[in-house]
């Protein structure tokens, strides 16, 4: 009996993360680097669904900084992110961070 209560945890437990993952898809996060010039838009599950970037940085003397750039907001909208989820997880019972 105790293998059939294992799967079904096992079951119950990836039913959660499913209905999570499908929270998740529907929070947007929005962040820029570099003064607004580079822009990122990002779901709850950490899919980029926008890029913008100035023209101004679309220039070889401005690769340096472009890629410094896009780095940083990358990371803010992954940052931004991991807040949602660990938010979305808290509201839904399903998780308790501490700290969150």
């Amino acid at each position: 009996m105790a293998v059939f209560s294992k799967l079904k945890q096992f079951k119950d437990l990836r039913d959660q993360a499913k209905e999570m993952q499908n929270v998740l898809a529907q929070e947007t996060v929005y962040a820029d680097a570099g003064g607004g010039k580079v822009q990122i838009i990002m779901d709850g599950n950490q899919h980029v669904s926008g890029v913008s970037i100035d023209p101004e940085y679309l220039t070889p003397s401005s690769k340096d900084r472009l890629e410094k750039h896009v780095a940083e907001a990358i990371n803010s909208a992954v940052k931004k992110a991991q807040m949602a989820m660990a938010k979305k997880a808290k509201e839904m019972g399903k998780i308790d961070l501490p700290g969150l």
